[in-house]
């Protein structure tokens, strides 16, 4: 395909990650090699609000120092939305920006939901006549986007849930007397794979550490993993229970947010409102747990616990391995469209070589948007509140490598963005 000429514009979407800030340095870091083809590059503020409302800055004006500091820095140093568009006023308005700034180039950082809004953008280009290049870069904590090996995001947060539920456990089981028990909630609307991280949490003989062989699981916490892929059975549940306070002397829960019962009515949320894409409000299943421990058992303490948005804002715990795959993503997306794609998003591949290895292809937007990768059936425990040794084989890579973040008065010290406004060429836009 011929070289392209005009500017870029990259965005962010959905729930801020760990990582999501390395993708957009490695957005931006590849695009200054090609100023020949990319003139500019420009940030939308609160993803595809920014670009509704012309909010853009100038990204190639920031210092190399400040780029740097993307790679530890938590939260979308861009903003973030979560807004579904759907009105055809609103995509008129999108390509209208598109050609007052002559960008060519478009590259969201997002999960499911921000993929189909790419997909619909790239299209609606491609039917208008308007030679532009979209690419997605993932992104999710929940690593439920389809075809991909993993997401960005998914390591850091993994570890970061591991850490907190081997350190609560130790806590746990000073208290205990077979007479405690500890509910963790963690995010996963959809699909476990959070929750089932926290089994990286279970020690290990160290012989076995770098192949995970013969996987010895000791009673460690978490004793009991629960994930939407299986419907709740409270009065299996209180047996097992039960059975871990006779052997241990304390149970440790972990139950993802988006558990729901045999009737499937989500655990403990709030399904009377919803957010921007129509999903229910969840939280509450944590405590859900508890409060069916306490009304099952007499003399047991129960208590619950729940991560919130620490966990996808943890940079201080993110995994070195999962900062390098995000900035891949967003280099590579930059590479592809350079190349002449668009409507594809990249996927990270695993390398076949003994050592893990990733590598980069791309997949066809359509695929990817609105779909979701549930946690695998083989993976749960027979007893379907465990989960198998193969999946600590899968996950163990990716949580690898710590960051050495700058500290000052002994805190992180993060980026901020200077945002040196682009200039407005359009009317301010009114969405009917």
């Amino acid at each position: 395909m011929s070289s392209l000429q005009g500017n870029l514009l990259v965005a962010q979407s959905g729930g801020p990650t760990p990582v999501i800030n390395a993708s957009l340095a490695g957005v931006i870091a590849e695009a200054l090699n090609h100023e020949d083809d990319i003139p500019e590059i420009y940030g939308a503020l609160n993803g595809i609000h920014g670009v509704l409302n012309e909010n853009l800055i100038d990204l190639a004006a920031e210092s190399q120092q400040t780029l740097r500091a993307l790679h530890h820095t938590p939260g979308a140093a861009l903003g973030t939305c979560r807004y579904k568009v759907k009105k055809a006023e609103d995509f008129d308005r999108i390509l209208q920006v598109f050609e007052a700034h002559n960008i060519r180039y478009f590259h969201y950082i997002g999960g499911n939901d921000s993929q189909d809004t790419a997909a619909k953008i790239d299209a609606l280009a491609k039917e208008r006549g308007y030679e532009l290049r979209v690419i997605g870069v993932p992104k999710t904590i929940d690593n439920d986007l389809p075809l991909t090996d993993h997401s960005p995001g998914f390591g850091s947060v993994a570890k970061h849930i591991a850490l907190t539920v081997r350190e609560m456990s130790l806590d746990n089981a000073a208290m205990g007397q077979n007479d405690f028990v500890s509910v963790l909630e963690v995010m996963g609307r959809n699909a476990g794979w959070l929750a089932a991280s926290s089994v990286l949490a279970h020690r290990r003989d160290k012989s076995d550490d770098k192949q995970v062989r013969n996987t010895h699981y000791s009673c460690s916490a978490p004793h009991i993993v629960l994930l939407p892929e299986v419907p709740f059975n409270a009065d299996n549940f209180i047996r097992r229970v039960e059975e871990v306070l006779k052997s241990s002397g304390h149970c440790f829960v972990v139950v993802s947010e988006g558990v729901q019962d045999e009737a499937g009515n989500y655990l403990g949320a709030d399904t009377s409102s919803t957010d921007a894409f129509g999903h229910a409000v969840l939280g509450g299943a944590g405590e859900s747990l508890r409060n069916l421990v306490e009304e099952r058992f007499s003399g047991v303490k129960a208590r619950a616990s729940k991560l919130g948005i620490a966990q996808r804002a943890a940079s201080h715990s993110a995994s070195k391995t999962d900062v390098d795959e995000a900035f891949l993503c967003g280099s590579e997306a930059v590479k592809a469209a350079v190349a002449g794609e668009s409507g594809k998003m990249v996927i990270i591949t695993r390398s076949e070589k003994e050592n893990y290895g990733v590598n980069t292809l791309l997949a066809p937007l359509s695929e990817i948007a609105n779909g979701v990768k549930a946690f695998p059936d083989k993976w749960i425990g027979e007893d379907r509140m465990s989960i198998h040794p193969d999946f600590v084989r899968y996950a163990l890579p990716l949580i690898q490598g710590e960051l050495q973040l700058p500290y000052e008065q002994g805190l992180p010290r993060y980026a901020q963005l200077s945002a040196i406004r682009v200039q407005r060429r359009l009317e301010k836009f009114v969405s009917a």
